[in-house]
């Protein structure tokens, strides 16, 4: 048992636990605030149209209606990187794009009066295949956008910020390899992360220009910072974020939802709450970039890459908020896994007539990885490599460099991640079952089974900035301010936890405020597994500061040097006389004591996680069943055991692994309709269904701050898909190089259908691969 620490590592209730046991937390649909309207959303049944005419009378005639907002009712607010897309327009671009925005005393009122509103379109053609989007004559989504080119780059991110991976000579790295492989690949089935609670907001607008926003979101803070720009930097907003019931990245575009509530309830005076069905959520809210390219890779005997070059084609759908900030991410991370000096990678993203696309857990590098490691599979097939050696040679290792999503080069300073990924493979049996490529691990009549792997990392565990205060008061208890939301991982506990380590205080004796922006100070959120070192790092130097204050404070009473002092339990004692000793209560009752901490950015580190799949496939009906996963990464000092065990099993969901299997999102490409927007049509896994779960997780201090700790839960998800799709390949001895392996899919690839339209060839030269859909 690790004895070194009080509260780090040791499994300790969460903070919040009563109160979501007991019904009592407080979600967004659970706020009521007095005189509270309800708002609604008219959406487009047309992929691509001109409004033509609005008549809003009859709805406005209905009692209890308060409000009918129409795009000439609107002011010319915009989101979107770069930001060009209105809250409402004349011109709709998806099934399910905004029309009218309704408020009323009850929702049943609203949605009456929404259905009375009589709306004149004048139909356009669509698109909805990203290379057709691209092609001289396609219809153009807007003109900011010519060729429906989305503007490359994120200004946020610096001037010199990511947009592609050029480097070296990619024609030399060819004429190197010893085998080179080409093709097209696609992971195209735009998942959505599908958190329990669907988006939504509460407005309170009160004039000339402050909003207040109840929002459901994993970083509240930034729903300011997002809608303060939004609305032309002319709105003071304050945003007050409450449990959030899930997000995997999602609900950062939430600004949409808020800005309708926001509107409605300046037209009236009153709060307005807006929350999405579950409809909406599936049809009109974020889902996973759909990525396609065509590439080539160099490949020696060894399994060093000597070339990589390729077109990354991304569709974002309708507008895009985050997806260039998910290409610089991506291009950094594949760097990450695949060690090479011969760069020739070219991304370019295009507008489609769907719902948007954008932040998913993952965040551009499984969406690259997932079309990225079956290219690599082919040359190793072709020189006989075994893929887990192949993913742990050129895994980054301390000394190496990449350039990260700022575009500028960063030398890798953490640990060596081998040592995790070889305990990961023995726990798996990896030397047992794996018997060569295209290769089943076992035959029993129709059942065949096969194995996978696949990695990822993520440097972004240092991304952004963090802010906190801690206040000591007399009575022994310290509180932190930290504007960071529970979004499900019990994180605000985590921070509790390193708190009270730092203290040295009981851990109920550390309350945390409510992650309201009017009282905290800057917090980027919870993202990219940034939450352990990035916001753990401000919160530890706060509770540092206000400890070095504190002893400063008590020295002259003990005529001692600070330094010469320490504190646990609301006592302040001389280390080399621990009795002599003063409790905090001589700070005297009219004083607190606040430290200060911050955090910027760093990209010398980052995480890693190998996930081991085992499949088996029934040749028969085409079936994949998932039966075993193994995961494997080196973490640093856990800081929460269960919090850590809960974010590995959860590798499966939220357009995880069982994005590989059965999780997409099914676009009618005549009429631009999503056809599974409900929860019995979009599959996803059951209880029932559940595999064998292992995870291996090393400890192996890492030098972040003074726990040594990194975040590894964003990334469970991403190693995963690609494995899948090497595993099921292995089990039936045919490359399948199309997201999710249906079981059509699987039967097609077999020749047991009628149309068998899938690639059958062991060539290397997979050019005709099938793209997802």
């Amino acid at each position: 048992m690790d004895n070194k620490y009080r509260f780090i590592g040791k499994r300790t209730p969460r903070l919040d636990a009563p109160e979501i046991v007991t019904g009592k937390a407080k979600f967004l649909n659970d706020i009521k605030l007095a005189d509270m309207l309800y708002g609604k959303v008219l959406r487009s049944p047309y992929a691509h149209a001109v409004i033509k005419s609005i008549d809003t009378g009859k709805a406005e005639a209905v009692k209890g209606v308060k409000a009918v907002l129409t795009w000439q009712d609107v002011p010319d607010w915009k989101g979107g990187t770069p930001r060009f897309t209105r809250i409402l327009d004349r011109k709709v671009r998806y099934v399910g794009d905004a029309v009218a925005l309704v408020a009323a005393t009850t929702e049943e009122i609203a949605k009456e009066a929404m259905h009375l509103i009589k709306v004149e379109y004048e139909v356009l053609k669509p698109v909805f295949d990203v290379e057709e989007a691209l092609q001289p004559d396609a219809p153009q989504l807007y003109d900011e956008f010519p060729g429906n080119v989305v503007t490359p780059g994120v200004p946020f991110f610096g001037p010199k910020n990511l947009k592609e991976v050029v480097m070296g000579d990619t024609e030399k790295g060819f004429k190197e390899a010893d085998v080179t492989t080409e093709g097209t690949f696609g992971y195209e089935n735009i998942p959505n992360p599908l958190p329990p609670e669907p988006p939504g907001a509460i407005a309170l607008w009160e004039e000339p220009n402050r909003l207040t926003l109840w929002v459901s979101n994993q970083a509240s803070y930034m729903d300011k910072i997002t809608l303060f720009h939004v609305m032309g930097r002319e709105v003071e907003v304050r945003s007050i974020g409450g449990p959030c019931g899930g997000s995997f990245g999602s609900k950062f575009m939430s600004w949409q939802v808020q800005t309708y509530a926001a509107l409605l309830s300046r037209a009236t005076g009153k709060p307005v709450k807006i929350v999405f069905t579950k409809e909406e959520h599936l049809a009109a809210f974020t889902v996973r970039p759909s990525s396609r390219m065509h590439a080539r890779v160099g490949m020696k005997k060894d399994g060093t890459v000597t070339a990589v070059s390729g077109k990354w084609l991304i569709d974002t759908g309708y507008y895009s908020m985050t997806t260039q900030s998910q290409i610089a991410v991506g291009c950094g991370e594949v760097q990450i896994m695949v060690r090479c000096p011969n760069w020739d990678l070219r991304p370019v993203i295009a507008c489609t007539n769907r719902n948007a696309s954008g932040i998913v857990r993952g965040f551009g590098g499984q969406e690259l990885k997932c079309i990225l490691i079956p290219l690599l599979s082919l040359a190793m097939e072709k020189l006989n490599i075994d893929p887990f050696e192949f993913l742990k040679k050129n895994f980054v290792k301390p000394g190496d460099g990449y350039f990260w999503r700022d575009g500028l080069w960063y030398t890798y300073r953490g640990v060596d991640f081998s040592p995790s990924m070889d305990k990961g493979a023995e726990a798996f049996g990896w030397k047992d079952k794996w018997k060569g490529w295209l290769t089943p691990t076992s035959v029993k009549g129709s059942k065949r089974r096969g194995v996978g792997v696949g990695v990822h990392g993520n440097a972004d565990i240092g991304e952004d900035s963090s802010e906190a205060y801690v206040r000591l008061h007399p009575d022994g208890t310290a509180m932190l301010f930290s504007c960071v939301t529970e979004h499900g991982t019990g994180q605000r506990s985590n921070y509790a936890k390193m708190v009270a380590e730092v203290l040295q205080i009981p851990l109920e004796n550390v309350s945390i405020t409510p992650s309201d922006s009017l009282i905290n100070p800057y917090e980027f959120g919870p993202a990219g597994s940034r939450g352990t070192y990035a916001i753990g790092s401000a919160v530890i130097r706060a509770a540092e500061d206000a400890k070095k204050k504190l002893l400063d404070l008590m020295a002259p009473m003990f005529q001692v040097k600070p330094e010469d002092l320490d504190t646990s339990d609301g006592v302040v004692f001389v280390r080399e006389d621990p009795g002599k000793k003063i409790s905090w209560k001589a700070m005297s009752i009219d004083r607190t004591i606040t430290g200060f901490g911050r955090f910027e950015p760093d990209y010398t580190l980052t995480n890693c996680m190998m996930s081991f799949v085992e499949v088996e496939v029934d040749t028969e009906t085409g079936k994949v069943d998932l039966i075993q996963v193994v995961n494997a990464t080196d973490a640093g000092k856990v800081i929460d055991p269960q919090g850590l065990e809960g974010q590995l099993n959860g590798c499966l969901g939220s357009a995880g692994i069982d994005s590989a299997l059965f999780e997409e999102t099914i676009l009618d490409r005549s009429s631009g309709h999503i056809l599974n927007v409900n929860l019995i049509d979009y599959k996803w896994r059951t209880f029932a269904e559940l595999p064998a779960i292992h995870s291996v997780v090393l400890e192996t201090p890492f030098p972040s701050h003074r726990f040594h700790a990194v975040g590894i839960g964003e990334v469970a998800t991403s190693p995963g898909p690609s494995a899948v799709l090497m595993a099921v390949s292995n089990a039936i001895g045919l490359w399948l190089h199309e997201y999710p392996v249906t079981p059509e899919k699987v039967l097609m690839a077999l020749g047991k259908t009628g149309s068998n339209r899938l690639n059958r060839s062991n060539s290397l030269n997979c050019s005709n691969g099938i793209h997802g859909g």
